[in-house]
């Protein structure tokens, strides 16, 4: 089930100030921080996350980025037992919102990288998981629910343009492959540019 996003200028400027999508279920991490003094949104970045790998549904994402996991109930949660990491928002497979962390602060999404030429950039950037794994393909549900998210948040800040949305992997070659193969970033940019020109999607 797709939400129902409103992306006007007056759904961008509450936005801009709450830092809060309205239609996401808001669900706080502690996993998060102020973003440095100065800094701006100027990009958005594209992820993806399965809990345990390859198995989609439930609550394990979230319980993950709020540090509640019980790192006993799967073998592979033992890896991640010592990380504090989040996301702003998390798509499910159905198109349903969840989001971790305000848009005004700095989620820990990134890790090490750098998009054209500056570094850190959980400091500036906007991080946006897809529940799906990289040799999966997406649901159209969720190329929805991103362009939505995607043009309210260029509406909010307009530094962030379809140029400067990336994956993971753009922002941290060689150490990160998300969203994968399995995303189609030509379909998600189409749909992006029609919703930018108003058309029906």
């Amino acid at each position: 089930m797709t939400s129902n996003f409103v992306t006007t200028a007056r759904s961008a400027r509450q936005l801009r100030q709450t830092g809060r999508l309205a239609q996401a279920r808001w669900s706080p991490s502690p996993n998060c921080g102020k973003r440095p003094e100065g800094a701006d949104v100027s990009l958005l970045v594209v992820h993806n996350i399965s809990l345990p790998p390859g198995h989609f549904g439930g609550d394990y994402i979230e319980q993950f980025f709020l540090n509640t996991l019980d790192n006993t109930a799967h073998p592979y949660f033992a890896t991640l037992a010592d990380l504090a990491v989040s996301a702003h928002a998390l798509i499910r497979r159905d198109g349903s919102v969840i989001q971790f962390v305000s848009f005004l602060d700095r989620a820990w999404h990134a890790g090490r990288s750098q998009f054209c030429g500056q570094e850190e950039c959980n400091d500036f950037s906007i991080g946006i998981e897809l529940e799906g794994a990289d040799n999966v393909p997406y649901e159209v549900a969720q190329y929805e629910a991103l362009a939505n998210i995607a043009l309210l948040v260029m509406r909010a800040w307009p530094q962030v343009t379809p140029e400067r949305i990336a994956g993971h992997c753009d922002i941290a070659p060689g150490r990160k492959t998300d969203p994968g193969a399995s995303f189609d970033w030509a379909y998600f940019r189409n749909q992006l540019q029609r919703m930018i020109a108003g058309r029906q999607v």
